[in-house]
């Protein structure tokens, strides 16, 4: 998959802006706050219909306009995808292909798999279970649109219960039967979230682990651990079992929205006991093993995204990226940088063609 041209029309900080872009290595370089970020989030925004930085959709509009487009020419397998975003205030965000609406988003899912490596990464680590949820939720998801639907619905019949159980706190009340519907619906859909998360984290580790040993400097062990309820107990039972405490704290307690992926260094949380430049490798490591698993799941080499990629990565990691470029390892990358001196010598010694755009 290959993004020819990029167009942006009020999009957060960037009014009007057209880029014809290089097959292999597109680098964008200016002072913070300029919009290289923006850039990147564009090309996110067109893959997977929302913004990898601010999930608020409004907050994309530039400030003081009414809306904003993003376009974008892809080519893959030689047939030319045309793809437009586009948000107006009061309406609701609409995603094209070749010129035809998708009535479901999830139905564009996966069409231009893509990566991005961001210093916002690092939330995989301090934030709760719901953000590590959502990386490995999002790999999957790139790659099998069954899973997500069930995704999508399991949310949607989660948030129904949880208003259930305050329905009847807040009117003193209480109807087994009915609560026994959306337990059912829960269960149809949490047990093949179980086994695909399952199989994926399989699949995955010793991924994770290659690239880790790859590019650090030292020997550790390194691992992802799947944590779920599901493990020891069937998600029914688990409904069943824990619906008094359910009804006093009016949410659901139980079941694959609780799932986490636990980060060990040693068998220690990397969080605790992992210094700054270990963590740094270990998302690097992860997202790079989310390139490995998407590209050897669609055949094609996956569009990388390095944001502010010296404050992620050291100049030297950088460069290794780039020249994976010359052996095909990597298919189209997209750089931001304060310093162009720094991202021309990262790109030294590479055969790839780049093109420099100054913002």
């Amino acid at each position: 998959m290959l993004l020819r041209q990029l167009k942006l029309t009020q999009y957060k900080n960037i009014s009007s802006k057209t880029f014809d872009l290089n097959p292999k290595v597109n680098c964008f370089i200016g002072d913070n706050g300029v919009g290289k970020s923006t850039v990147l989030d564009a090309i996110y925004h067109l893959a997977l219909g929302k913004s990898y930085f601010n999930p608020i959709a409004l907050q994309n509009i530039q400030m003081g306009q009414d809306f904003f487009v993003i376009e974008g020419l892809f080519e893959k397998e030689d047939r030319k995808e045309k793809i437009i975003c586009s948000l107006k205030k009061g309406q609701k965000k609409i995603v094209k292909r070749n010129g035809k609406v998708y009535e479901k988003l999830a139905d564009h899912v996966g069409l231009i798999p893509i990566v991005i490596i961001s210093p916002s990464d690092h939330d995989l680590i301090s934030d709760g279970s719901s953000t590590r949820r959502k990386f490995v939720d999002g790999v999957i998801g790139q790659t099998d649109t069954l899973y997500l639907q069930h995704l999508l619905d399991y949310n949607k019949i989660l948030s129904q219960r949880n208003a259930l159980l305050k329905y009847f706190a807040l009117n003193q009340t209480f109807d087994e039967g009915t609560l026994e519907v959306y337990n059912e619906q829960l269960v149809k859909r949490s047990t093949p979230i179980f086994e695909k998360r399952k199989g994926f984290m399989e699949a995955f580790v010793s991924i994770f682990k290659s690239r880790y040993q790859e590019i650090s400097s030292v020997e550790e062990f390194v691992t992802l651990e799947y944590e779920s309820q599901l493990f020891k107990h069937t998600h029914d039972a688990l409904l069943q079992n824990n619906l008094g405490k359910d009804r006093v704290f009016q949410y659901t307690s139980v079941g694959t929205h609780k799932d986490d992926i636990l980060f060990l260094k040693e068998g220690q949380p990397i969080k605790k006991f992992g210094s700054q430049g270990q963590q740094k490798t270990f998302l690097v490591a992860l997202k790079l093993a989310q390139f490995d698993f998407l590209k050897s799941q669609t055949g094609g080499a996956p569009i990388l995204l390095l944001d502010d990629a010296f404050d992620k990565l050291d100049q030297k990691r950088v460069s290794q990226i780039i020249s994976l470029v010359d052996q095909n390892d990597f298919g189209q990358i997209f750089i931001t940088d304060t310093y162009e001196d720094r991202t021309l010598d990262a790109l030294a010694n590479t055969k790839a063609g780049y093109e420099i755009f100054k913002l």
